[in-house]
């Protein structure tokens, strides 16, 4: 148990933005002092064709590094924990990527994972675990990021904050909108393209079914930007709001509508729905199929067992969170 308070600076670079979160941790919890802050900067730009970082997308993340450090210096923190994850587990020229991080931070970003991601994931999302009581386990915390989606398992009554088994598949917004032109500019993806990204994503979700005893589910939580975005969508909602949709249950059926109509959006029709943040819109279709064939799944799944998964739980607690909360049980 954690006696004393530790502040941490937790930064979660993906494939699609990056994440600062700072917070102090003591034996009641994490009580966050920085609110999260968000930065879309595309690190993962070409990578799942190049394998390369692009040095556009490289300045774009250091520039916001420095201005984060500048914060985390204000703050007085006492640890820094820098977790980089697909598009960095993916370059070749990773090496640029650590020595940038390196002299704007003073530390070493961590590359981690699939499964290091889907745990820490796990961590931050099943930390509203004790304001949702309704939530039946085993669970399923899904983090749909830019270029992977991380599935975690996780145990029953006295274990559901255990992880029971994870798996990280290569499907993310970013990548399949850059492999199959999702971008909906100027038109709609066509309906070729659409079942294209498809047949690529439900072969990675029956994988998933081979590994993971995903017909057990009672529960699923969706943690990142796809999916608090079409949550926000489905209850019809115009402009993004933290407070509204972090912890919010919403329909399956609701949020496949909103699947249904974002991916008919062009570049022009995203502009009448601000809660769409400018810079997701070339990439959230991409994100938005990925869901409503994973939504569509567990429902096909589970709709013969005694509590069918019909709705989920947005959150928009994850890898940060995670982090800051598993560097905090390190140092005590």
């Amino acid at each position: 148990m954690v006696e004393t308070s530790l502040r941490v600076a937790g930064i979660d670079c993906g494939t699609n933005s990056i994440r600062l979160v700072i917070a102090d941790v003591d034996n009641t919890g994490m009580h966050v002092v920085y609110p999260k802050r968000l930065d879309v900067v595309r690190l993962g730009e070409g990578v799942d064709k190049n394998h390369y970082f692009l040095p556009e997308a490289l300045n774009r993340t250091f520039a916001v590094c420095r201005e984060y450090a500048e914060i985390i210096a204000s703050y007085h923190t006492d640890v820094i924990r820098f977790i980089a994850t697909s598009a960095s587990r993916d370059a070749q020229n990773r090496q640029e990527f650590e020595q940038g991080i390196h002299d704007i931070l003073g530390i070493k970003p961590e590359i981690i994972s699939g499964d290091q991601e889907a745990q820490l994931s796990f961590l931050g999302a099943t930390s509203l675990l004790e304001s949702k009581k309704d939530l039946h386990t085993p669970l399923l915390v899904v983090d749909l990021g830019g270029g992977s989606t991380e599935l975690v398992l996780s145990g029953t009554g006295t274990h559901q904050h255990d992880v029971q088994s994870a798996i990280s598949l290569n499907i993310g917004c970013v990548r399949m909108s850059e492999r199959y032109q999702l971008s909906s500019a100027p038109s709609a993806p066509s309906a070729e393209q659409l079942h294209d990204a498809i047949s690529d994503i439900d072969q990675q979700l029956q994988y998933a079914v081979e590994k993971l005893p995903l017909h057990t589910v009672q529960g699923i939580i969706g943690v990142s930007g796809t999916v608090t975005t079409t949550s926000l969508i489905s209850m019809g909602e115009h402009a993004y709001s933290r407070e509204k949709v972090d912890g919010i249950t919403v329909d399956i059926m609701q949020a496949e509508r909103a699947c249904s109509l974002i991916e008919s959006f062009t570049q022009k029709d995203m502009e009448n729905y601000p809660v769409i943040h400018p810079a997701r819109r070339d990439v959230v279709i991409g994100g938005v199929v990925i869901w409503s064939r994973l939504l569509h799944l567990m429902t096909e799944l589970t709709k013969n067992n005694e509590y069918p998964v019909t709705s989920y739980v947005a959150s928009e607690n994850g890898v940060v969170e995670g982090a800051i909360l598993d560097t905090a049980n390190l140092h005590f």
